[in-house]
């Protein structure tokens, strides 16, 4: 059996992947954390909130498969720089920003950058460990996404209580140069020539979809499910989408390769991923307008709080590879989604007097049972891939994940709009103070203070509790199901000491295609 002779530099390499990753997940939260104070300071609504954050989820999705492939052609050094130096100027554009419009704008840059840095820091990886060491590799970059999580809102924190909110984004820049350093001294070159060549009309089709897709979900809740406009994106979306498929099928060298569906394990890690990201992804988006708003902390306080969820999460990623190594993939993503259902349940169970405790544990169970499911899965998937197409597969992974963590948001934020709106009492406000109260929670805050209406601040902090809960209580569901799916579908994973090889996974994808 043929064996992949290692890289002597292979964890020095890994050193700048995680400079790279931590860049990536400091930035995540970080914009979280501002996102209630960049409400009040640009008038910002919930749709306008959501907007700036998939701003960067959807470009990033829809570009991942692209990006996968030009690192293959061209070089996943090279292209990791560049993502790394347009997501430092996006960071400049959004620390200068004016308004609404100039921060998606530069979240949408940020978003080009961040699809050419993910999936090649995780293409590489096969192609520096064998299979042996790969469990720990993926959880080493795993584990360098997680601690950019808990510093993101620590630091984001910090830098709002002493500096405007642009701060949040020109702290990016000097993280993205150490990232650009690392991989120009650290990382070898490594590429794949004969891979497809990107496919423009196919990447036009996929961010046009998925643009359509994220508009109509968040527009949803304000216009309501009939509206034209919306009836009109979400038609939009799936004749964009069903054209991209069809076209994929039918070019000799597809830039999305369905043929990597076939692969069972490849497939089903990929949903339970992609399920767990739309989970996490929504979670985050509702929590800290809560802790800010409902608790009355402010941004260094409201990232102090997030720790429990960063912790689970942390100690989850030193636990999961012996976890895999004794019971398998299937049972670790298993119990990992069970772990984040209770912690949802348990979740939508807050009201308005649980004390943080309360809160702190679910937050725990909560970045636990991410860590549990995610890492197995993503390894799992990883694994699957032939050698030589490792770039398309990564970024077909990451793709689907990125595309349910914009789904996660704008869903998930559409739920909470409209029950916060329904549940909202503006009764004695005038027309437009009603409307502006409706918008969010920490509008609905602006317009009690103006008003002095103690009555409009109960309510408020009561109705995005309740909102809050139906959409603990929609992820718990999702993840029980994801649970089950895992369960019965994925494949009985072999332990990391008797996975094939690459060259295997290439031989068996042969053998499937004749």
């Amino acid at each position: 059996m043929e064996t992949i002779t290692p890289d002597p530099r292979r964890w020095w390499a890994l050193a700048a992947l995680v400079a790279s990753m931590l860049t990536l997940g400091f930035d995540l939260t970080i914009l979280n954390v501002a996102l209630p104070t960049m409400a009040a300071d640009l008038d910002a609504g919930t749709g306008a909130q959501q907007w700036m954050a998939d701003a960067y989820v959807v470009v990033f999705a829809a570009l991942m498969l692209p990006a996968g492939l030009l690192g293959d052609r061209f070089g996943r050094r090279r292209m990791l720089i560049t993502g790394l130096a347009i997501f430092l100027a996006g960071s400049l554009v959004g620390a200068l920003a004016g308004d609404v419009n100039a921060v998606i704008a530069a979240r949408a840059v940020m978003g080009v950058g961040g699809a050419l840095v993910t999936p090649l820091a995780l293409s590489v990886l096969p192609t520096l460990f064998a299979p042996d060491e790969r469990t720990k590799a993926v959880g080493i970059v795993s584990a360098a996404s997680a601690l950019g999580l808990p510093l993101g809102p620590i630091i984001g924190g910090w830098l709002l209580n002493h500096f405007w909110w642009g701060s949040v984004f020109l702290v990016n820049v000097p993280m993205a140069a150490i990232g650009i350093a690392a991989c120009v001294f650290l990382l070898p070159e490594t590429r794949d020539p004969s891979s497809p060549r990107v496919d423009a009309p196919s990447a036009a089709l996929t961010v046009s979809g998925l643009g359509a897709l994220v508009y109509a979900i968040i527009e949803a809740p304000t216009r309501g499910w009939g509206d034209p406009l919306v009836l009109g994106m979400l038609t939009a979306s799936v004749l964009l989408i069903a054209a991209l498929v069809l076209r994929e099928r039918r070019v000799p060298r597809p830039m999305l390769d369905m043929t990597l569906l076939t692969h069972r394990g490849f497939l089903f890690n990929t949903v339970a991923a992609t399920l767990v990201n739309f989970i996490l992804s929504g979670l985050l988006f509702v929590l800290p307008p809560f802790l800010q708003a409902v608790l009355g902390h402010d941004a260094l306080g409201t990232g102090v709080r997030l720790l429990p969820m960063m912790g689970g999460l942390l100690v989850a990623s030193r636990l999961a590879p012996k976890v895999v190594a004794r019971f398998g993939a299937r049972a670790a993503v298993s119990a990992g989604l069970v772990v984040l259902a209770f912690a949802g349940l348990l979740g939508s169970r807050t009201t308005v007097d649980s004390g943080y405790g309360f809160v702190a544990l679910w937050l725990s169970l909560t970045g636990f049972g991410f860590g549990l499911s995610l890492i197995p899965a993503m390894n799992g998937g990883l694994s699957a891939l032939p050698r030589d197409r490792a770039g398309s597969g990564s970024g077909l992974l990451m793709t689907m994940r990125q595309v349910g963590g914009a789904i996660g948001i704008a869903l998930l934020g559409s739920l909470l709009s409209s029950t916060f709106r329904d549940r909202l009492d503006v009764t004695g406000l005038p027309a437009p103070a009603a409307d502006t109260a409706g918008e969010s929670v920490v509008a609905a805050h602006l317009v009690a203070q103006r008003t002095g209406s103690t009555d409009l601040l109960a309510s408020a902090n009561s109705a995005y509790i309740h909102g809050m809960g139906v959409v603990l209580l929609v992820c718990g569901i999702a993840a029980l199901v994801a649970a089950l799916l895992a369960a019965a579908f994925l494949p009985g994973t072999p332990r990391p000491a008797e996975t094939s090889t690459a060259q295997d996974m290439a031989a068996e994808e042969a053998d499937a295609r004749q």
